[in-house]
Formats: structure tokens, sequence, C-alpha cells
């Protein structure tokens, strides 16, 4: 009688468990949105893998009683309460900082905001040190957050309420464009300051006065389109209006093209962002802020492939032209 009762009641227990515990599909992302390939679930110290399905969710067993370690590699482990997740719920992973963070675009969108975005974009024009910033990419994907990032500033401030989604992207232009006219001028009046004492320097490995005059001689020609067309082109658009000062290009030419090209720049990848992200997912289901690594990749073969081309050309062209020793 008693083997009766206690095989009885560990059938019950094993059935009770049994039906506690539940499949659960849900998505992981790291705080960049970015999906994570593989995770590991750990519950009362046994571990089990997962991977994605194709539209990035894992199903996974839980009970709702017990509790949750959810790790991923070069990822902060997470605890939750399996009772707490639901089905199709997003659950975020902080991923941890490494030095390749700081080409990511949604790194300055995630920790920095509008604030930090129109700093970069001041930097990037206006300090020599700010070439390595990922301008192109950073406006593309601010396209794409547009109404978070207007948002999050309109909330700063205590302003919130119904807009228009024309209403965002035109602050959000605006307020970008003139960070990068500032940045610009800047970069304009540090030329300015040491241009005249550069003409007096002695000729050097890396340094040549023939260099500034020739530099003179083609912001004289082509100096509005180089303004305009260096916006596009990354670490050319840090220097080139440093160099424009150098050169004494005139100031006022310098003001209308520095204004018309920093406005074209900023609107052409604000916009693109903004409807090529909403067209490729309505088209295609296929949606950008999940491959933004993709997008940051393409705009880099996009804006330095042609000054790849021309450098490489010219340097054919040049082997070319040189006579023949005898």
């Amino acid at each position: 009688m008693l083997k009766r009762l206690i095989f009885l009641l560990l059938t019950v227990l094993i059935v009770s468990g049994a039906i506690a515990q539940q499949q659960i599909r849900i998505q992981c992302t790291n705080q960049y949105e970015a999906p994570i390939d593989k995770l590991t679930v750990t519950i009362a110290g046994q571990t089990t893998s997962y991977s994605p399905d194709n539209l990035g969710f894992t199903t996974i067993t839980v009970d709702p009683a017990d509790s949750l370690i959810i790790n991923a590699a070069h990822h902060e482990p997470l605890t939750v309460a399996g009772a707490s997740l639901k089905e199709g719920q997003v659950v975020v992973l902080e991923k941890k900082f490494t030095w390749k963070d700081l080409l990511n675009p949604m790194f300055y969108i995630v920790y920095g905001g509008l604030f930090l975005l129109l700093f970069i974009v001041f930097a990037e024009t206006g300090l020599f040190v700010g070439f390595f910033l990922p301008g192109d990419s950073l406006l593309f994907v601010a396209g794409i957050y547009s109404t978070n990032l207007v948002d999050d500033l309109f909330r700063k401030f205590g302003f919130e309420g119904v807009r228009y989604e024309w209403l965002d992207l035109f602050i959000l232009i605006a307020l970008i464009s003139v960070a990068g006219i500032l940045g610009n001028a800047v970069g304009y009046w540090t030329g300015r300051k040491i241009g005249p004492t550069m003409f007096h320097w002695r000729d050097r490995f890396l340094f040549k006065k023939k260099y500034l005059y020739d530099a003179h001689d083609f912001y004289e020609k082509h100096g509005g389109g180089a303004i305009i067309f260096a916006r596009f082109l990354p670490i050319v658009r840090t220097f080139a209006p440093i160099v424009a000062g150098i050169v004494a290009m005139d100031r006022k030419k310098f003001s209308f093209f520095n204004m018309v090209g920093c406005i074209a720049w900023v609107f052409s990848m604000i916009i693109a962002g903004h409807f090529l992200q909403k067209w490729i997912f309505t088209q295609f289901d296929f949606d950008l802020k999940k491959h933004l690594e993709i997008i940051v990749l393409g705009i880099v073969v996009v804006t330095t492939a042609p000054v790849l081309i021309k450098l490489f050309s010219g340097r054919k062209k040049e082997k070319v032209s040189q006579p023949p020793t005898k």
C-alpha cells in the first residue's frame, strides 16, 4: 500500500512539473538592437544552448516558478523570472564594450542620443581628431531613428505631444545642419589662423610649400565644388575646410558653399535612412535595424570607392606619362 502511495505521489509530481513547463518564443537582441545568434539558458544549474530561427526567435522551455540566466558570448548575463517571460517578448542583453563599438553608429545613439550626434557631426568637420568618426552611417541610422531622437529631445525639455512625421525630420535636419555648418566654420577659422605661418615653414619630407600653392590654385578654381563634395567623403570632409582656411579661400564664398554642402549632405542621409528603411521593410520584409553592419559597410564602400578609384587611376596615368629611361 505504501509503495502504491509513493508511486502515485511521484507520478503526480512528474505530471504537474510537465504541465508547469511551457515553451515560449522570445527574441534576444543587445542594446544596439542587433540580433544574438547563439545563447544559453541556465535553469537550476543546467545549461542549454539555443539558436534563433529565421525570424530571429528562440523557443525555450521554462517553468514559471524557475529563475533563468540568459547569456551569450561577449554579453553580460541576464537573470529573469520564468513567470515574467511572455510569448514574443524581446529580451535585451547588455553587450560588453569593445573598441569596435566606436565604429558602430548605434553606440552613439544609444549612449548619447541627439546631443552626442550633434557633437560628432561638429567634431568630424571642425576638429582634427574627428576624422575617424562615423559621419555618413551615423546620419543614415539617425534617419531610421528620427522619431526616437526627437522624442527624447522634447521629453528632456518637458514638451510631449502629438507631432507630424515631417516635423521630426525637419527638426533633426535643421539641428544637424547647424552643427555641421559650425564645425566647418571652426575648421576654416583654424586654417586661417595657422595658414600664414605655414607659408614660412621649411620644406620637409611630408611638407612642401609647393603643396600649399597647388591647393590655393585648386580652391581658386574649384573651391565651391570641393567644399560641397567633401561633405560626402570620409576623412576628406574633416580636412577640406581647414585647407580652405590655410589657402585663404574667400570667406563669403566658403560660407555659402559650406551651407549648401552641409544641408545637402544632412538632408540626403537623413531622408535616405528614414524612408529607405520603411520602403525596404514594406517591400521585402527586411528590417534594416537588425542589419546595421550591412548599412555601415555599404556606406563606407560607396563613399570611399570614388576616392580610391581616382587615386589609383591617377597613379597609373602618372606611370604611363613618365618617359622611358635609357
